[in-house]
C-alpha cells in the first residue's frame, strides 16, 4: 500500500502541533491534504476548520499558529500563508529535488506486494456475433484495472465467462443451416465471428418476415412473435442441444470454434488477454446444488409450483427466482455457482471484480446479497465495475439488425485516422513502410483506449474517432508524442555526454516545480485508481503531467543550458517523466513509441 511520503511526514507533525499548541489530540485520518490552488502560493493545503473545537480559536488564528509551528519544526516546510481557514504550505526546493533524484534512479510506480489476490472478469461475450464498441470499453476497462492492480502489488487473475449457450446461439445455428449453403470462414473470406453474426442478422430478418405474414393472415402481433415457425424451430434446437443431440452439438462446436478464432484475433489486436476461461455451457448448472443446500438451510423457499426463490424484500429488493418449476437453473443460479467455484479454485483470492455494463446493476446487487446469505465471507469483497454505454455520433447500436459498431471496424477507423494525421504532419522521414504501419497501429489503438478510459466508467459517453486522434488535444496520441519527444531529447543528451542526475545546490523554477509535484503525486493516484477500480483518474493525471512537461519544455532550455548541473537536473526531470509516463500508459494498456 503506497503512502504519500510528504503526507506521511506532515500528518504526525500536524498532530504534534495541535498537542503542543492547544493540548488537543486530533485523529490522523481526519487530517486532509490537497494541492494548493494555482492562484495561491504554496504546494500543500490543510483545512483547519474541522479542528476549531480542539484549538478553541478562530480559523485564521488556528491556521497561523499551526503554520508557524510547522515552519519551525519541519525541515520540508519553507514557508506558509493563510487564506481564511486554509493553511497553504510552501515545501522547500530541497525536498522536491531529493524526490526527483530518487525518481530519476528508480521506478516511482514500483509498489511492494500488497498481500492481495484479485480476480478480474471482463469481456464475457456471446458467441453469436462479433465483439462491438461496448465490448471495447468493457475489455479496456477490465484489462486496465488488472494492470493497475498488478502495478499496485496485487496478484491478479484475469478471467472471462463465454456465453456459448442459449436461444441466441441457436438462432445463428438455425439460420446457417437454412441459408448458409455450407459457407465457412475459409470459403467466404470472413472472420469466423463475423460469419456467425451474419446469420444472427439473417435469423432476425426471416423472423420478422414470418411475423408480418402471420399478422397479415389475421393473427395478433404479440401472438405471431411467439408462434413464428423459425422461432419455434430455434427453441426446439435448444432443447435438442440440452438433450445432447449429436448433430446439433457438433454444429454448435463447429460454429463456436469459428467464433473463438475470430475473437482471439480481435483480442490480440486489442492487446488484452486472460488467464482462465469459463464457458457458460459448463457453468450453467453449477449453482443448482448450492441453491438446494440453501433451501435445506432455510435461506431460500419453494413456491407451490416447485420453483425456488430468495426473499430479499427485507433488504429493500424483491423476490428472486433461482430454480424454475422444472428444476432448471437461471442466470443468477449460474453466477452463484461460478463465484463459489472460483473461490474454490483460487483459495487465496481476496477479491473479485466483475466488469459488466450498468444495465446489470440490480443483478449484481442481488448476487452479492445472496452469496452473503449463503454464509460466504468473501462475498463482502465482490465488486461490480459498472460502466455506462458508449455512443457514436451516428447513434445507438442494435445487434439483431446488423447496425452494431463492430470492434474490428472501429479499430480500422482509428488506425486510418492516425495514418491520415501522421501523413499530414510529414514527420516520418526515415520510417520504412512497415515501421509506419506499426506506428499508426499503436497511435490508433492508443487514441481509442485512452478516449474510452479517461472518462469515469459510471458515465455514459460519446466516442468521437476523429477527436480521439488529435495530437494537440486531451488524447492518448498527445501523451505518446510527449514521450517520444523526451526520448529524442535523451538520445541527443547521451550523444553529447550529458547525464540525467541531480546534484549541487539548485533552485527550481515554477515550471520544473509543477512537473515534479505532479510526478510526486502519481503513485498516490495509482493507489487510488487501484482502490476504486477506476483507470480514469490515472489517465487524466498522466495527461496533466505530460501537459505540464510540455509547458516546461517549450519555455525552458534543456540541452542549451550552460550550467551543467541545471542541465543535468532538467534531463533527470525529463527521464523521470518519460519512465513514469511509460509505466502509467502500460497500466492503461497503451504502448508508447520511441519515435513519432
Amino acid at each position: 500500500m503506497h503512502q504519500d511520503p510528504l503526507q506521511a511526514t506532515l500528518r504526525p507533525a500536524v498532530q504534534e502541533a495541535f498537542q503542543t499548541l492547544f493540548g488537543a489530540d486530533i485523529p490522523a485520518d481526519r487530517i486532509a491534504f490537497q494541492a494548493t490552488r494555482p492562484e495561491f502560493e504554496g504546494d500543500v493545503t490543510i483545512n483547519v476548520f474541522p479542528f476549531l473545537k480542539q484549538s478553541g480559536k478562530g480559523p485564521e488564528q488556528t491556521a497561523q499558529a499551526v503554520g508557524e509551528h510547522l515552519q519551525a519544526q519541519v525541515a520540508q516546510v519553507e514557508g506558509f500563508n493563510v487564506i481564511k481557514g486554509f493553511l497553504n504550505l510552501v515545501i522547500a526546493d530541497g525536498y522536491w529535488l531529493g524526490f526527483l533524484g530518487r525518481a530519476a534512479m528508480a521506478d516511482i510506480l514500483a509498489f511492494p506486494d500488497a498481500g492481495r489476490s484479485t480476480m478480474v472478469e471482463y469481456s464475457s461475450p456471446n458467441t453469436n456475433k462479433p465483439l462491438h464498441l461496448g465490448h471495447l470499453r468493457n475489455n479496456f476497462l477490465g484489462h486496465s484495472v488488472s494492470r493497475i492492480l498488478e502495478a499496485a502489488g496485487h496478484q491478479v487473475v484475469k478471467v472471462q465467462v463465454i456465453n456459448d449457450r442459449g436461444i441466441h446461439i441457436c438462432k445463428s445455428m438455425l439460420a446457417w443451416q437454412r441459408f448458409g449453403n455450407g459457407e465457412t470462414p475459409e470459403s467466404s473470406g470472413l472472420k469466423g465471428d463475423k460469419l456467425v453474426g451474419k446469420y444472427y442478422v439473417a435469423f432476425d430478418k426471416a423472423f420478422k418476415a414470418e411475423v408480418e405474414e402471420l399478422v397479415a393472415g389475421g393473427m395478433p402481433k404479440e401472438q405471431a412473435e411467439k408462434q413464428a415457425p423459425i422461432l419455434l424451430a430455434a427453441q426446439e434446437m435448444l432443447r435438442q442441444w440440452e438433450a445432447g443431440d449429436p448433430e446439433v452439438v457438433d454444429l454448435w462446436k463447429t460454429m463456436n470454434g469459428w467464433v473463438y478464432e475470430g475473437f482471439n484475433s480481435t483480442y490480440a489486436r486489442m492487446g488484452v488477454d486472460f488467464d482462465r476461461l469459463y464457458y457458460e455451457s459448463d457453468t450453467y448448472k453449477l449453482g443448482r446444488d448450492e441453491v438446494l443446500k440453501g433451501l435445506e438451510q432455510g435461506v431460500f423457499f419453494r413456491k407451490d409450483d416447485g420453483s425456488v426463490w430468495c426473499d430479499l424484500t427485507g433488504d429493500g429488493l424483491d423476490e428472486k427466482l433461482l430454480l424454475r418449476s422444472d428444476g432448471t437453473a437461471v442466470y443468477m443460479t449460474q453466477d452463484i455457482g461460478t463465484a463459489i467455484q472460483r473461490f474454490r479454485e483460487f483459495p487465496d483470492l481476496t477479491g473479485m471484480v466483475y466488469t459488466v455494463g450498468n444495465e446489470q446493476d440490480y443483478h449484481f446487487k442481488v448476487l452479492f446479497l445472496i452469496l452473503k446469505k449463503l454464509g460466504y465471507p468473501w462475498a463482502e469483497e465482490l465488486f461490480h465495475l459498472s460502466y455506462g454505454m458508449v455512443d457514436l455520433p451516428s447513434g445507438k447500436m442494435k445487434s439483431r439488425e446488423g447496425t452494431v459498431v463492430d470492434a474490428d471496424d472501429l479499430m480500422d477507423e482509428v488506425v486510418q485516422e492516425a495514418r491520415k494525421a501522421g501523413e499530414e504532419l510529414s514527420k516520418l522521414d526515415g520510417f520504412s513502410d512497415e515501421e509506419k504501419a506499426r506506428l499508426f497501429e499503436r497511435i490508433g489503438l492508443a487514441a481509442l483506449k485512452y478516449f474510452l478510459l479517461k472518462v469515469d466508467p459510471k458515465k455514459r459517453m460519446l466516442f468521437d474517432p476523429a477527436a480521439s486522434i488529435d495530437l494537440q488535444g486531451h488524447t492518448g496520441p498527445f501523451i505518446q508524442y510527449t514521450y517520444a519527444r523526451i526520448r529524442s531529447l535523451l538520445r541527443k543528451a547521451d550523444e553529447q555526454g550529458a547525464r540525467p542526475e541531480v546534484g549541487g545546490k539548485l533552485s527550481l523554477g515554477p515550471g520544473e516545480r509543477e512537473v515534479i509535484k505532479l510526478l510526486h503525486h502519481l503513485p498516490t493516484v495509482l493507489q487510488e485508481a487501484a482502490d476504486r477500480y477506476d483507470p480514469s483518474s490515472l489517465a487524466n493525471h498522466t495527461y496533466e503531467l505530460v501537459k505540464a512537461y510540455n509547458t516546461f519544455y517549450q519555455g525552458t532550455p534543456v540541452l542549451k543550458e550552460e550550467d551543467a548541473a541545471v542541465r543535468d537536473m532538467r534531463l533527470a526531470l525529463s527521464h523521470a517523466v518519460a519512465e513514469a509516463t511509460r509505466k502509467a500508459m502500460w497500466c492503461l494498456g497503451i504502448e508508447v513509441p520511441e519515435r513519432m
